[in-house]
């Protein structure tokens, strides 16, 4: 058979199994069309907490809309903030659309400190989803009627000023960072104690054990409708009813504590883009919504390429800031 021939015949079988809707050609080779077997999404920590909360959440919405026709399963990979997690993914989920992990803001931290080599930026950027303000509290006894007057005092006196959240390196311990940045206070100096989870986070602030506290709007609002807290600001660029955002305050200093959906690295351009369109009609479903409003989580949706230039400066930002609290 003569070499056009058999050429002829190889586009030919391309162009029909493409038309058949069973291969994509993949770098101009062909290849089987995502999806061919089960959804693989990691939470990169625990069960319970709120990455494993996201992909379970995306795992019912993706089903229940008939989203995806395989099953999906929601694996926890407990390590190193998230770092562990993220390595498994760039290792094994190389060029595999059918592996995915929510990941975030704290992922960032958590890479920088743990120096072996990953970081977010290598995997593949799917869609950041959503996004949470963080809050300022003070006990409701506590002399700080605002955030400059707590503010004050720390340039003035660092050690004056005890400051409490969760762990060492996360979102909470970031936006004492950003704060401190921007009010052009030693970041070196900042005392800061990382509690293992917000109950005892919580209970740290109300005991006067620390003198600000630091998490999510959420996780304070029952402290603060009982009149135990006292909420001076918000990380958001626009403050709520309660209280004005750090911006609003003099500060240029922002923080949301955000959630995203990555891939593996290296994705074929046919499985990535399927794969976001998936993203897509998942985020403008109903059940998605429901979600979004039961849950309390602000839409955050950026996809493909915004997400990809999203992810990127976060990194920059976050671990250069990581660097000089000397956590890395």
């Amino acid at each position: 058979m003569r070499p056009s021939f058999r050429a002829g015949l190889a586009a030919a079988a391309v162009v029909t199994a493409s038309a058949c809707g069973q291969f994509t050609d993949t770098a101009g080779g062909g290849g089987p069309a995502f999806p061919t077997r089960n959804l693989e999404i990691m939470a990169p920590a625990a069960a319970g907490g709120g990455w494993d909360l996201t992909a379970r959440t995306m795992q019912s919405t993706l089903r229940d809309e008939k989203l995806f026709e395989k099953s999906i399963e929601v694996s926890n990979v407990v390590g190193a903030g998230g770092a562990t997690g993220l390595q498994q993914l760039l290792s094994k989920g190389k060029g595999d659309p059918h592996q995915w992990m929510v990941t975030g803001l704290v992922m960032i931290g958590a890479a920088e400190r743990a120096k072996n080599g990953s970081d977010l930026t290598q995997a593949t950027p799917i869609a950041t989803l959503t996004a949470e303000a963080e809050a300022i509290v003070v006990r409701s006894d506590s002399k700080y009627q605002n955030i400059k007057q707590l503010v004050d005092d720390f340039k003035a006196n660092p050690a004056s000023v005890k400051w409490g959240g969760g762990s060492a390196g996360g979102s909470d311990h970031l936006v004492v960072g950003v704060l401190a940045k921007a009010a052009g206070a030693d970041v070196k100096k900042i005392q800061y104690v990382g509690y293992s989870g917000g109950g005892e986070a919580k209970a740290g602030i109300l005991s006067g054990d620390v003198t600000a506290g630091v998490s999510g709007v959420s996780e304070f609002k029952a402290n603060i409708e009982a009149g135990q807290m006292r909420l001076l600001a918000v990380t958001s660029p626009k403050g709520t009813a309660g209280a004005p955002s750090l911006k609003e305050s003099g500060y240029d200093a922002e923080l949301m504590n955000w959630r995203a959906i990555v891939a593996g690295p290296g994705l074929n351009d046919a499985d990535r883009t399927t794969v976001i369109g998936m993203i897509d009609k998942m985020h403008g479903s109903a059940k998605w919504k429901e979600a979004l409003a039961k849950q309390g989580w602000e839409d955050f949706y950026k996809k493909d390429t915004e997400a990809r230039n999203f992810i990127a400066n976060e990194t920059m930002r976050i671990s250069e800031l990581i660097k000089e609290l000397g956590l890395s």
